[in-house]
């Protein structure tokens, strides 16, 4: 283990992130809401401990490799989100606790859109930008981190596009490789960002809010700085515009990305991901819609339409935002959703979930063992188009399944411990570890209402689903630390 490099780099990312509490003090003193003293400290502390991680080891030029990159993508979630809580934990509004505050900051950072404040609209504008802030970053984080380091660590869905997508790195040791495919997936994501935001605006929002849920929404995030989320606005069009950009966000963006780069759309619809991806989302509407008019009628059939394929977009790709309450909807839609979250969206996106990928892989696996008992001497491979699978790769994804499983059920377990009801200890486990955000029962419209075991745990879920659990469990093995 290269403790030096590691040192190193945990202390840039510091000093770095620090930085990002410089654009709320502008809008505090823009909007004159006297809450720029909370992000001084934070920027203040934040640079200091980056400072004193980095000076002792700053000449330290050793290549960063496999096991030093598990420890540094475990650190930077958790030390960044960490420091990322300390200007709500010293702001006086909102008053927040040190645990409320890491809640905050985590669920930010890992986009899963979960919060335990309240009174949104009443808040400093500072803090509602920041808040935007922290999932927008966290979710150009997540896309270079998808793409460009877990494929090398052999974990992630991407590592099945390493042989054919133009953007993973295929080198056993992180490379300057990374810097070049991650400024292209920052040129991606910023113009989506900046295409979001100008739709938002053309649609009727302001650009305050036009620039915060543009963040939220290209990093499938869920904050809003309303209570009432988009449904706030009340509008069609800025629902619309919601689904759009929610649907490409959770699509693979190495995908994006060759389509930047060779300016073609063709390579979408060759992909099997994209194919499934498209599939479920649209079969999720029409099974929504379909029970939403049987229960409700045709009074408002444009109202329904919107509401229903909005809300099945926002949570089956892990988005989070709402127009209504979903979870007083008629009969199975509400668990209906919840499930369809643990699809999540596609590998490489900033979705989440197990993702349409492994899904995809399971259910081809599937097929064949059930072609097996037809002809059991055939040798079937599981194929992705026309290309067949490792056997690696499957066996790779049904272990992430089965080490997601057990996860879930002792986390639930975790969660009715503390005393939460069955509904909402499964919906807030699916909200935090799937990256969702709102959930059913008592964390319906948040987790302020839990105890602050329950929301540990929930943090704790927050970072293995974002991290896609093998990544901080390798942490805790004998044979990571063995030399």
């Amino acid at each position: 283990m290269n403790w030096t490099v590691v040192q190193r780099i945990l202390g840039l990312l510091l000093m770095m992130f620090s930085l990002t509490m410089l654009p709320p003090i502008a809008f505090s003193l823009y909007f004159d809401d006297q809450s720029w003293l909370p992000f001084v400290e934070g920027f203040s502390l934040t640079l200091i401990a980056g400072v004193i991680i980095w000076l002792p080891v700053h000449r330290s030029r050793k290549d960063l490799r496999l096991r030093d990159g598990f420890l540094v993508v475990a650190a930077f979630w958790t030390v960044l989100g960490t420091f990322g809580a300390a200007p709500f934990y010293f702001s006086d509004v909102p008053s927040m606790s040190l645990t409320d505050a890491i809640f905050e900051s985590m669920s930010g950072l890992t986009t899963t859109g979960a919060t335990v404040l309240t009174g949104l609209d009443n808040l400093p504008v500072s803090v509602l930008y920041y808040r935007q802030q922290l999932q927008w970053l966290g979710g150009m984080g997540i896309i270079v981190l998808a793409v460009a380091v877990l494929p090398m660590l052999g974990v992630g869905g991407m590592q099945l596009y390493r042989a054919e997508t133009p953007g993973p790195v295929k080198d056993n040791k992180l490379t300057p490789r990374i810097t070049e495919t991650a400024k292209a997936l920052w040129y991606v994501y910023l113009a989506f960002t900046i295409a979001c935001m100008l739709s938002y605006r053309l649609a009727g929002m302001g650009w305050f809010d036009a620039l915060c849920h543009s963040f939220s929404t290209v990093a499938i995030g869920g904050f809003s700085p309303h209570d009432a989320s988009i449904g706030y606005f009340d509008s069609a069009l800025i629902d619309l515009v919601a689904i759009v950009f929610m649907f490409i966000a959770g699509i693979n963006f190495s995908l994006h990305f060759f389509a930047w780069r060779y300016a073609t759309i063709k390579h979408y619809f060759n992909d099997p991901e994209f194919k499934a991806y498209s599939f479920v989302l649209i079969f999720l509407s029409l099974v929504v819609l379909f029970t939403l008019f049987y229960h409700r009628g045709f009074d408002d059939p444009g109202d329904t339409i919107i509401n229903g394929v909005f809300q099945a977009v926002s949570i089956a790709t892990t988005t989070g935002f709402t127009t209504e309450n979903f979870s007083l909807w008629p009969t199975l839609l509400p668990v209906l959703l919840i499930f369809a979250s643990f699809v999540g969206g596609s590998a490489g996106s900033t979705a989440g979930g197990i993702k349409v990928i492994r899904w995809l892989l399971i259910y081809k696996q599937g097929a064949r063992e059930v072609a097996r008992l037809v002809h059991p001497n055939a040798e079937i491979p599981v194929k992705l188009g026309s290309s067949a699978v490792q056997p690696r790769v499957v066996d790779a994804v049904w272990g992430f399944f089965s080490v997601y499983i057990v996860v879930f059920g002792v986390m639930l377990l975790a969660m009715m411990a503390t005393g939460l009801d069955q509904v909402t200890a499964f919906s807030a486990v699916a909200a935090t570890l799937n990256n969702l955000g709102p959930g059913l029962g008592d964390v319906t419209a948040g987790f302020m209402t839990v105890s602050d075991a329950a929301k540990w745990i929930s943090v704790v879920g927050m970072l293995l689903g974002r991290l896609e659990i093998f990544t901080l469990l390798v942490l805790i093995t004998p044979t990571f630390w063995r030399h």
